[in-house]
């Protein structure tokens, strides 16, 4: 009788359970080693520092209060308005027949010039406390006829330029706290542009005459403005208070109002029905260039830099250490499936550094913008959503330029010469995008398909189709959306990590 022999199996599982086993092997070295542990903590313990610096450091004690408006968000609300209280319910209606704008050239030097969004026409407004709520029907430089309220609504009206051959009527109406209004070319047939519900106006409200004039952009910067318009015809019905026309510059000491040219200011003339405004400032929600003191979070993370140094060059030491020591020889021999020790390493290198970077961020923001405000600094304000997502976002940029590293060691298996490729990838772009002056569309070419990109996960500004910027990311504006800014760095580390997983598979230990 022949015997049946039972094939020997080993009670080690192959497939998930091994590759659990690698992972714990790697966690173990990974912890044993003080310096890897060091430099990670250093990371995290870094970007608390640095941001406890920028807000002890920052001192806008005493400087004027940022204008906010009925959002929450800080406004541009400095222009130059004529005006007369209305009482309850009424309407106005006006022609504009000239919109002339001036800009600087020179020192003292004032030409004519194209202002885009330059605004003349009407407005109601609770008071000229900067910051109340308004509605307002204007004709602009390049815009046409538009319609605005609570500083962040725009709705467009009939094109086209204004002049004595072609002037544009405007028409405001207030019914409780609805405000409509309206445009037309001949005074007989009208074009409903829109209608706003402003809530707060009060019984007693500011309307009139206005004139803005925001800075025009060039060359990496702004240059002021000054706009003058020619008003006729103008008519008030129903709730109008007697007394004659009162001109003020609205926010003259504001800290988003870039004040006059120099030979330039505000003023009216005219009586009766004809009038001649000439102003400057805008209406509008407030941007880096119309705010440059107001701070923003990638400010109070700038520490994020010397995160970087940290983290890749652990990344690049957790695998170029193995060969400089020999010890990748009992690596491989352990799991001859070298390609999944590469990607072990990978996961342990990511969720560490993630974790590390998790905690430094989260303590590092509320810390830092607490010092600041205590200083005086405006912080532009963000939702509560927005603020994790800039934290744990830095986390996953500072995880995934480690594993980056990683991925360049094994193929140099040299860490300077890993160390330094990498930050010259992520570094080195943000250098060139933090030069005010480098063209926007090498800015925004090397924000989009380097490494650097990443950092737009620390955006919180948004663009406005109506204030005119340099919408850059010097300024904190990034041509990608957060995550995939993210997702540009994430996709250089995957197809590092898959390359240097076909070399380590190719070449000898």
């Amino acid at each position: 009788m022949t015997p049946t022999i039972t094939p020997y199996r080993s009670g080690r599982r192959v497939g998930r359970d091994g590759f659990l086993q690698l992972l714990h092997a790697e966690w173990t070295k990974f912890r044993t080693v003080r310096g890897w542990v060091t430099g990670t903590v250093a990371a995290a313990l870094m970007m608390v520092l640095f941001a406890l610096l920028t807000g002890a450091s920052s001192n806008q004690k005493g400087s004027p209060p940022v204008p906010v408006g009925p959002g929450g968000e800080p406004v541009t609300d400095s222009f130059y308005f004529v005006h007369r209280p209305l009482a309850g319910n009424g309407s106005v209606t006006v022609s504009v027949s000239a919109l002339k704008s001036s800009i600087p050239k020179g020192p003292g030097d004032l030409r004519p010039g194209t202002v885009p969004w330059a605004k003349a026409g009407l407005i109601i407004k609770q008071s000229t406390r900067q910051g109340s709520p308004y509605a307002a029907i204007m004709v602009t430089g390049s815009h046409g006829v538009r319609m605005q309220d609570g500083y962040v609504n725009d709705t467009a009206g009939p094109p086209g330029p204004v002049s004595a051959e072609s002037p544009r009527r405007l028409r405001l109406d207030r019914s409780g706290d609805t405000v409509t209004g309206y445009a037309s070319a001949d005074g007989v047939k009208w074009t409903r542009v829109g209608t706003a519900q402003v809530s707060g106006l009060g019984t007693t409200a500011q309307v009139g005459l206005f004139v803005a004039s925001p800075p025009v952009v060039g060359g990496g910067g702004t240059a002021g403005s000054v706009s003058t318009a020619t008003f006729g015809d103008l008519r008030t019905q129903s709730g109008w208070a007697g007394g004659d026309w009162t001109g003020d510059q609205v926010g003259a000491e504001s800290p988003s109002f870039a004040g006059y040219p120099e030979n330039g200011s505000g003023s009216f003339t005219g009586s009766g029905a004809r009038f001649t405004v000439t102003g400057a400032g805008d209406i509008a929600p407030a941007v880096r260039d119309s705010l440059p003191t107001g701070g923003l979070l990638r400010d109070i993370l700038i520490g994020t830099f010397a995160a970087l140094t940290a983290v890749i060059v652990v990344g690049a030491l957790f695998m170029t250490a193995e060969y400089r020591n020999k010890m990748i020889h009992v690596t491989l021999a352990a799991s001859p499936r070298r390609s999944r020790v590469l990607v072990a390493k990978a996961i342990v290198l990511w969720a560490v550094t993630f974790v590390a970077g998790s905690v430094g961020t989260l303590l590092a923001t509320p810390l830092g913008e607490r010092l600041a405000r205590g200083n005086g600094v405006y912080i532009f304000p963000v939702s509560s959503s927005t603020e994790l997502r800039v934290a744990l976002g830095t986390a996953a940029l500072l995880a995934t330029a480690s594993v980056l590293a990683l991925s360049v060691g094994a193929v140099f298996r040299n860490s300077a010469g890993a160390v330094t490729t990498v930050l010259l990838a992520i570094v080195l772009p943000y250098i060139l995008i933090a030069i005010p002056f480098l063209p926007a569309s090498v800015s925004k070419g090397v924000a989009t398909v380097t490494p650097g990109a990443a950092f737009a996960v620390q955006q919180t500004l948004v663009p406005y189709d109506q204030v005119a910027s340099n919408y850059t990311p010097y300024y904190g504006y990034y041509p990608l959306a957060p995550w995939a800014g993210f997702a540009v760095l994430a996709g250089y580390a995957v197809a590092s990590l898959a390359v240097a997983a076909v070399l380590l598979n190719r070449r000898d230990a």
